[in-house]
């Protein structure tokens, strides 16, 4: 075994590893960029080393920095976790050059895998089923139009060289086919340095449906089961869960002997994931290989038992896989959901800042997390705007979900948009609880998944009021009446007035003190008996009326007012304090009407409009590139483009005005 290895990555899978080595006795080294100076992966490790910029390709992606750091701190062996040089055949083989142990597959096999094109040759070879397409070498425009009319609409374009969703486009009919091609390419240039794409049929109803497997240098390959992986946004998963629902026996034999005859078709060694595209009617395609370790892997490891990392360093130092096939067993269900800081309002736009409160559900029997980040992080443009993975173990998928349900609910995040309540609703959701899963079950059930959030109720109102009295009660050591902020009146019954804004709705609650020291609030549903006092771990001990509750608020100052975070009954809001004596919060905070902004920072890498051009509303005015992905920014109404602030190449800031209209325009 060894006795150092080095982590070329950051975030949750360097943590993960890190764990994982420590309890085999292996010291580990860290690398880290100027934006991860401060980073969990970085405290967690041994030693640490500095490896350039914030942004990845002068960092994470520079291969010759990671193997100069692992040679200058001794490591033996270098763990690409996922992402960034994990599937990089050329910085495979500079390790092995280098005298370093590449903790995953052969470059040979990676190369095999590299390319989605080639890898549907080999497969073809293997007699592993493949979905209706083209995945020739002629990329000529023409050709490719041509193949999507030969295999019928619609048609999936999809980037050879990657995954996670870039460079990839669904088009519905042939006269939106050639501006599809073109941003796949450009995405997939952008993102793999590669444009080369495939163009396949596209299930209407698909599920993603993946087997995990295991090769070692011996001989022996084995599949660890089945995960499903259907619950996506813009092609990226949100939800996965082993095994996979309604998977019968034969079915899964099937699914897992194509696997384990992929990776032996190549050679492969270590942990890998080879995906399919399931039809509701139980028939599956090959789609892809993963050569590494999969982001979605620790629902696996519940189901089965097994530490994956484990496996790969007892491969990858000369071992033979701890178990044979027929040793393994699925016990339960799992699920893991993805945490983001992200918008799933605004078509998942990614959020960043400082996760200025953050409470993440604790670990035990039924739960883990892995988490790459802690309260008082900032979550950076540069990298992929996950704050954590929880992971539910049950006795089945019903408890599991419930289970998973409850602690989303209880997930507390302030400073950042997450999805953590959209991912409650996934899981609560009778049709997906039912059994219901495919690709496309997000969009199909947006108007109840993204269902308005409804005003603060009476318990919210009533909760923030509280925590607002609790300050006063707080606010000094003074023993000078004047000082005191309590409410007390000489000659009445004490009160105090508490407005509380939520948009455009302005609520105030009277909290009324009596001298015996009970308290009562007027609220808009009406008045309640109340009582507060601090609870376990920050949080609030709650009495309002006849219930009894927990509940946590979080202060925070922002450029704008005092905010009030309130997180209560498994539901959030926040409220904005309101004084109406402050003049200022009553001035107009938005951006200045006709003109449209960056929602977050990023690079303009096309422009599609020009000063004078008339628009409609929905059409395009620009591409913008951010966090690896293109967002393409549209007109919000009819209107004449007066300026456009920014050429192609250049950086923008979030909220910059990007394109301006005439007045009365959009």
């Amino acid at each position: 075994m060894f006795s150092k290895i080095l982590i070329a990555n950051r975030g949750e899978i360097a943590c993960r590893v890190i764990r994982t080595a420590r309890r085999l006795g292996i010291r580990t080294v860290a690398v880290y960029s100027d934006a991860d100076r401060n980073a969990r992966h970085v405290a967690m490790a041994d030693e640490a080393v500095h490896i350039g910029p914030s942004a990845a390709r002068e960092s994470y992606l520079v291969g010759e920095r990671i193997i100069a750091a692992a040679r200058h701190t001794g490591a033996q062996a270098i763990h690409p976790g996922y992402g960034f040089l994990s599937e990089n055949a050329g910085f495979a083989q500079a390790c092995a050059d280098a005298g370093l142990v590449f903790i995953g597959p052969p470059p040979s096999a990676i190369r095999a895998m590299g390319s989605k094109s080639e890898a549907k040759k080999i497969m073809e070879k293997a007699g592993v089923p493949l979905v209706p397409g083209y995945h020739g070498d002629d990329q000529s425009p023409d050709l490719l139009a041509r193949e999507a009319d030969r295999i019928g609409y619609p048609v999936l374009i999809k980037a050879s060289a990657g995954g996670g969703g870039k460079g990839m486009r669904v088009v519905e009919e042939a006269a939106k086919f050639a501006d599809a091609l073109a941003g796949a390419k450009r995405e997939a240039k952008a993102a793999f340095a590669d444009d080369h794409v495939l163009v396949e049929k596209y299930l209407s109803r698909p599920r993603h449906i993946e087997i995990q497997v295991f090769a070692d240098s011996h001989g022996h390959c084995l599949s660890l089961f089945e995960r499903d992986c259907s619950i996506q946004r813009r092609h990226q998963k949100v939800i996965e869960e082993a095994p996979a629902p309604g998977m019968d026996p034969a079915r899964r034999k099937a699914m897992g002997e194509a696997a384990v005859a992929a990776a032996r078709a190549i050679g492969y060694r270590g942990a890998g994931t080879v995906e399919f595209i399931a039809d509701q009617d139980g028939t599956f395609y090959f789609m892809e290989m993963n050569t590494r370790l999969q982001v979605e892997h620790p629902v696996t490891e519940a189901i089965t038992g097994q530490d994956l990392v484990e496996w790969q360093l007892i491969e990858s130092a000369g071992g033979s896989l701890p178990l044979a096939q027929e040793d393994l067993a699925i016990d339960g269900h799992a699920v893991e959901v993805r945490l983001y800081a992200e918008d799933p309002a605004r078509n998942f736009l990614p959020s960043t800042g400082t996760l200025v409160h953050l409470r993440l559900p604790e670990e035990g029997a039924h739960v883990r997390v892995d988490t790459g980040v802690r309260q008082g992080d900032t979550v950076t443009p540069y990298y992929d705007p996950m704050i954590a993975k929880v992971i539910v173990h049950d006795r089945d998928r019903t408890s599991a979900l419930r289970r998973m349900a409850a602690l989303m609910g209880d997930t507390e995040v302030v400073g950042l948009t997450t999805n953590a309540a959209l991912l409650k609703a996934l899981c609560e959701h009778p049709a997906f609880v039912g059994g219901e899963v495919d690709t496309g079950f997000i969009e199909r059930h947006r108007a109840t998944l993204f269902a308005q959030l409804k005003p603060a109720d009476d318990r919210m109102l009533a909760v923030a009021t509280l925590a607002r009295l609790m300050e006063f009660d707080t606010a000094g050591p003074s023993t000078d009446p004047w000082d005191q902020r309590n409410g007390f009146r000489l000659l009445d019954e004490g009160h105090d007035e508490v407005r509380w804004r939520e948009g455009e709705r302005e609520v105030a609650v009277i909290a009324r003190r009596r001298r015996d020291g009970s308290l009562s609030l007027e609220l808009p549903g009406g008045t309640q008996e109340a009582r507060v006092r601090p609870g376990h771990e920050g949080r609030l001990a709650i009495r309002l009326g006849a219930d009894t509750f927990t509940a946590s608020v979080v202060c925070r100052p922002t450029a704008d007012g005092i905010d009030y975070a309130v997180f209560a009954d498994g539901a959030s809001r926040t409220l904005r304090l309101s004084d109406p004596l402050d003049v200022t919060q009553y001035e107009a905070q938005a951006g200045a009407e006709g003109a449209v902004r960056a929602p977050l920072p990023g690079k303009i890498i096309d422009l599609k409009v020009k000063p004078g051009d008339t628009v409609s509303r929905g059409q395009p005015l620009l591409v913008l590139e951010a966090m690896k992905m293109e967002h393409t920014l549209a007109a919000p109404a009819d209107g004449t483009v007066k300026a456009v602030r920014y050429g192609v190449g250049e950086q923008v800031a979030e909220g910059a005005e990007l394109v301006e209209f005439e007045d009365g325009g959009a």
